[in-house]
């Protein structure tokens, strides 16, 4: 592999050309496969003017060759988290060219227009660690994105801190993960990390369980993974193979302390918590352990040489460390409680963010504490508040009220409420959770009851996803017969990316499908299910005209009227299959994969 950063404390080991680089499912890439590739983005590259270039590759192997070929070429790497118009549209105004899975308007540039270069002719060039390497994005969990520049001395920092504390855990595991590399925890975890330090990646990311039973290899590996996507395991029907699994990472968020435990009961470890941003890169690390009772160590312990403190002005986390790009202390909005006031590096508790305090009305509201109250409750299992700025109500209204809207994910106890007493009363029932704490102006007034809080591919919930469910209107029935009775559902966007999407779609319980099937226990056929996953994924991808066949279709639980239900396509273009999953808070119902193209 390329020595692509001067790494003075993680030298790079001496590597044999059958060095296995990495996994595209069973066929091995190897040292002198993937250098080769390199040179190849770098010779193409070096002939290309301007010095910045946007990148989207979703195989991970062809993703590090083009990043550092680029690298090597002098340019600088802008990384978006997917492809999407309004993502492009901003991304064209910064950049000089594309690289990968783009609009063919925007001319990408694509690994088949890498010249080909002979075997060990690609020898790289040292680079300057003050060179302007990449530009990440924020999650937008808080607001809009904000781009984040990297120097190459910062990544290399990070690659070396992450040797030094789980280098000796992670050993010559295979790096196999959930999240996607177009982010800085993924691109640090499954690319960096793994590949200066000679364990194997492998190309394909694990959208679904399917996808990482498939994935998991005949030897040892690690996973990395999230909060949104940890949560989704312990309920699938999918059996893994764990025997050989040596460690779980998760970063994103909070694990919840019951999706933690389940995770370690489901895959026999507990996962090692990562807490950082784009911006400051890792900051900290745990790996929570239940203590005597019902107690639990949640603290947070710095990673080596990065320093921290509490700013007591604003009662928030000040950091400085190698990962930032100058020796500054830069103030965060988490809020913390350090467990020792007078040695700060033993660790701290974060204790909410600061920038979720608002103002409605001239009163000052604390979103995480309206959070924290209605998860306090039986009735809710995740929730999120924001603040909702409505558009005006009529056109001669320039002014956007602001209104509290509360996002919830119920337990069965909350779901049984919605299903028999209807929105109304659940919404009665949470805010009488709020009514003694929390000053009328903040009690929330838009609800939303989700399956599962919409997660982007870094597994966090943005404030443009939330937002997005209040301003849609359901898509009505396409389709109607002379009695109007509806053949189609109600369907509200959760998450979306170019390979992916995850609808919540509600059945009405006058489908018309229900109609003599059966007439005393109406469920929902199976052939009308498959009709919803194949119409649903070519109203998000561009799917090929031909259908072909079926694959793994199973029908695990019926679907019944006024049922709320979750589905999941993934487009896999190079195998022209649509992936779905349809399941609820009752668990899985169907899944399958259509595959297209003529019959052979």
């Amino acid at each position: 592999m390329p020595d692509f950063i001067d790494v003075p404390a993680l030298p790079l080991a001496a590597r044999a050309d059958g060095h296995v680089t990495g996994w595209r499912g069973n066929d091995a890439v190897t040292d002198v496969q993937f250098t080769r590739e390199t040179a190849g983005w770098r010779e193409l590259l070096s002939q290309r003017p301007g010095a910045r270039f946007a990148l989207y590759l979703q195989d991970t192997i062809s993703f590090a060759a083009a990043l550092f070929g680029a690298w090597q070429a002098g340019k600088t790497i802008y990384l978006p988290s997917d492809t999407l118009a309004e993502t492009c549209k901003a991304l064209a105004l910064e950049v000089d060219g594309f690289i990968g899975e783009f609009d063919a308007a925007l001319q990408p540039l694509q690994p088949s227009s890498a010249p080909a270069v002979a075997d060990k002719a690609g020898t790289p060039q040292p680079l300057d660690g003050d060179a302007p390497a990449l530009v990440v994005y924020t999650s937008g969990s808080t607001g809009t994105a904000q781009a984040i520049p990297k120097k190459l001395s910062q990544l290399s920092t990070e690659v070396a801190t992450l040797e030094v504390l789980f280098g000796a855990q992670a050993g010559a595991a295979d790096i196999v993960s959930t999240v996607s590399h177009q982010h800085i925890y993924g691109l640090l975890f499954k690319v960096l990390w793994p590949l200066a330090a000679g364990r194997a990646i492998h190309a394909r990311s694990a959208f679904f369980p399917e996808d990482l039973a498939a994935i998991a290899p005949q030897r040892p590996w690690l996973l990395l993974s999230s909060p949104a996507h940890l949560k989704r395991l312990p309920d699938s029907p999918v059996r893994l193979d764990v025997s050989r699994l040596q460690a779980i990472f998760s970063s994103g968020g909070p694990l919840l302390p019951d999706v933690a435990a389940a995770t370690q009961q489901r895959l026999g470890h507990r996962p090692i918590e990562i807490y950082g941003s784009s911006e400051t890169g890792g900051i900290a690390w745990r790996q929570p352990q239940e203590l005597a009772g019902t107690a639990r160590d949640d603290s947070w312990r710095p990673m080596p040489r990065v320093e921290v403190r509490l700013n007591s002005e604003h009662d928030c986390l000040e950091v400085r460390s190698p990962h930032l790009p100058d020796d500054h202390w830069l103030r965060m909005a988490d809020r913390v409680e350090f467990t020792s006031e007078q040695n700060p590096a033993q660790g701290f508790y974060l204790r909410g963010r600061a920038d979720r305090i608002v103002k409605l009305e001239e009163k000052r509201i604390s979103l995480d504490q309206i959070e924290r109250l209605l998860l306090a409750s039986p009735l809710t299992a995740e929730v999120r508040v924001l603040v909702h700025q409505e558009l005006p109500s009529s056109s001669s209204s320039s002014s956007r009220r602001e209104r509290i809207a509360a996002f919830v994910v119920p337990t069965d106890a909350g779901r049984t409420v919605l299903e028999q007493q209807g929105k109304l009363a659940l919404n009665t029932q949470l805010r009488a959770v709020l009514a003694d704490a929390i000053e009328s102006v903040a009690l929330p007034r838009l609800w939303r009851y989700l399956d599962a809080l919409p997660a982007n591919t870094q597994g966090k919930t943005t404030v443009a996803a939330l937002t997005a469910l209040l301003e849609q209107t359901p898509a009505k029935a396409a389709a109607t017969v002379s009695t109007n009775r509806p053949r189609w559902p109600e369907q509200t966007v959760l998450q979306r990316d170019d390979r992916s999407v995850v609808l919540q779609l509600h059945v009405p319980p006058d489908l018309l499908y229900f109609e003599g099937h059966f007439p005393e226990a109406p469920i929902l056929p199976g052939v009308v299910q498959v009709d919803w996953a194949l119409a649903l994924g070519r109203q998000y991808f561009d799917l090929p005209a031909h259908f072909r066949a079926l694959q793994a279709l199973k029908f695990q639980r019926v679907v019944t009227p006024g049922a709320t239900l979750t589905l999941e396509l993934e487009n896999d273009t190079q195998k022209n299959l649509l992936a779905f999953r349809l399941h609820s808070a009752g668990g899985q119902h169907a899944s399958g994969r259509i595959l297209f193209g003529e019959a052979t």
